[in-house]
């Protein structure tokens, strides 16, 4: 990671890299009017976001996206005036990336609460990928219930083909549902999507790259249809600790129910909920982190970087 931020420093790089300080500055310097309570509504387990930095960080962050929705959907309705396959109006999609742990899902539920007080109050539904997760069994089946959150892990098709109907806008588009309580998918439980004015679809390994092909057929991946891309990011010995801490917290509360998956890691002393966490983390999480979702940083057009406080102490954006 340090390699990148100082290589983002560089005249040459495609970003101009930010401090919190140099951040807060751009703000138009009115309040993001979030109350304490919806913050902590929006919050994942761990997650220390604070009121200020609302302000100071996702504010202007909501700005942007902002800037780029109307650019896209002007674009839109220019190529609609002589295209006739082309829709005038189609969801402007986010993707939001990064390891599990680094607080990715509260960045999500927070840009969506910001997106939806913009002034045109548009309609803001979020997605996660974990319901494109074969079921257990599959997995399984192939033998990589251990690679559970790696790419190989999801249906990625059927995935494609969410993003492909959402984005040329059609209704009621169905989406499966993840049930953590279960850590399976719950056939039982029905979503659909219909129409949004922003998506935002946050997971692992949205933006995966394309690999080399032995032909030229064309290789369709899901960062295909975003908008604007954000990779949360932080010091990979930072995320451990947060990750740990969380299963701790999980361990008094969450892995209580009875009914829960982990339940059975719910009387674990500390030191044995300490241990289980690490080795979770040092022989699946930080290898997916490694393998695949880091590589995929580069392609982010926002890149949000936590320090050890989980504070964002840079940001990185993609000039134009």
């Amino acid at each position: 990671m340090t390699s990148f931020w100082k290589t983002a420093r560089a005249d040459l790089s495609p970003f101009a890299v930010y401090s919190a300080q140099e951040w807060s500055t751009l703000s138009d310097g009115r309040p993001a009017q979030i109350s304490e309570k919806d913050l902590r509504n929006l919050l994942s387990v761990g997650d220390a976001t604070s009121l200020s930095e609302v302000d100071q960080i996702y504010l202007t962050v909501s700005r942007i996206l902002a800037a780029h929705a109307r650019a896209t959907r002007r674009l839109y309705k220019k190529r609609a005036s002589f295209l006739p396959h082309v829709k005038a109006r189609t969801p402007f999609i986010i993707a939001i990336a990064g390891s599990v742990a680094v607080g990715k899902s509260t960045t999500a539920r927070l840009i969506q609460e910001l997106i939806r007080r913009w002034p045109n109050k548009p309609r803001v539904d979020l997605v996660t990928t974990d319901g494109w997760l074969y079921p257990n069994a599959e997995l399984e089946r192939r033998g990589i219930m251990h690679r559970k959150g790696f790419p190989e892990s999801y249906d990625r098709q059927t995935m494609l083909r969410f993003l492909s109907d959402v984005k040329s806008g059609q209704t009621d588009v169905a989406v499966p549902v993840y049930s953590h309580l279960k850590y399976d998918i719950d056939p039982d439980a029905a979503l659909t999507i219909s129409q949004p004015d922003v998506l935002i679809f946050e997971g692992l390994n949205v933006l995966q790259s394309r690999t080399a092909q032995a032909s030229d057929t064309p290789t369709p991946l899901a960062s295909d249809h975003f908008d604007f891309k954000i990779y949360v990011d932080a010091y990979e010995p930072h995320i451990k600790s947060w990750y740990i801490n969380r299963f701790l917290s999980l361990r008094e509360t969450a892995f209580r129910d009875p009914n829960s998956h982990f339940n059975r890691w719910a009387n674990l002393t500390d030191s044995q909920a300490t241990d289980r966490a690490t080795d979770l983390w040092d022989t699946i999480n930080a290898v997916n982190l490694s393998e695949n979702i880091r590589p995929t940083r580069p392609r982010a057009d926002l890149i949000l970087r936590k320090g050890e406080d989980h504070q964002i102490n840079r940001i990185a954006l993609r000039r134009l």
